[in-house]
């Protein structure tokens, strides 16, 4: 029994040590992943792994290793947000795949791309022939950004000469029966006003609400269970 109260007790610490160390390292760990930022969250996965499963190794020092490394990539961060070389050498550059609607193949053979992959990436973005893009940039942390051709290109409203109107942004009111709070205050609403609008609409409480969504000058949007 102790020992799977140590192995509970060394999972809370080490999910907590990861929880604030992403939180210190920011959301480009998650978003904007490259391959150092892989490396460095599989070491700190193996890291807390090792305190789990050998008993040799005690979780004190594996919690200022996390700390150490976590200080390493948090300082490694903050060198490439100053210096372009670091960040070059550390993140990659950007690569340009496709040019003037033609294949880089050179570009392709650096980057370790094969055309399988490239069509693949296209298709994510809604491109199904090569025809479509006039270029295509490998970004560093693997996706792909396009710049169609003119004729594949999308109608927008500059094109149709049509007048402008404002952009409006939807705010979630209710979210899984819970209110909340902090984007009723952005719309200045309070919780006695979002509860009359949805009497109006035949609920009761927020409990009774799924999804419910503001967006200025509409009607307010209700789901239910």
């Amino acid at each position: 029994m102790d020992d799977y109260i140590q192995i509970l007790v060394e999972l809370i610490l080490g999910y907590i040590a990861l929880f604030v160390l992403t939180k210190v390292m920011g959301k480009t760990q998650i978003t904007q992943i490259t391959p150092f930022d892989f490396i460095s969250a599989l070491i700190l996965g193996e890291l807390v792994g090792n305190a789990i499963y050998d008993d040799d190794i005690k979780f004190q020092k594996v919690i200022y290793a996390v700390v150490v490394w976590g200080l390493l990539i948090f300082l490694t961060e903050v060198l490439t947000q100053k210096k372009k070389g670091l960040r070059k050498l550390l993140e990659g550059r950007p690569t340009i795949v496709i040019r003037k609607g033609k294949i880089d193949y050179v570009a392709l053979k650096k980057t370790r791309l094969d055309i399988n992959q490239l069509q693949h990436l296209l298709r994510s973005r809604e491109i199904f022939s090569i025809r479509e893009c006039e270029y295509a940039i490998l970004e560093t942390d693997g996706s792909i950004s396009v710049l169609k051709k003119s004729g594949y290109s999308n109608v927008t409203i500059r094109d149709m000469n049509l007048p402008h109107s404002p952009v409006k942004l939807p705010v979630t009111l209710i979210l899984d029966g819970e209110i909340e709070k902090d984007n009723l205050q952005f719309i200045k609403w309070d919780e006695d006003k979002l509860l009359s609008e949805i009497k109006k609409l035949g609920f009761h409480s927020s409990k009774e609400v799924l999804y419910a969504e503001w967006q200025e000058g509409e009607e307010l949007l209700i789901q239910k269970y």
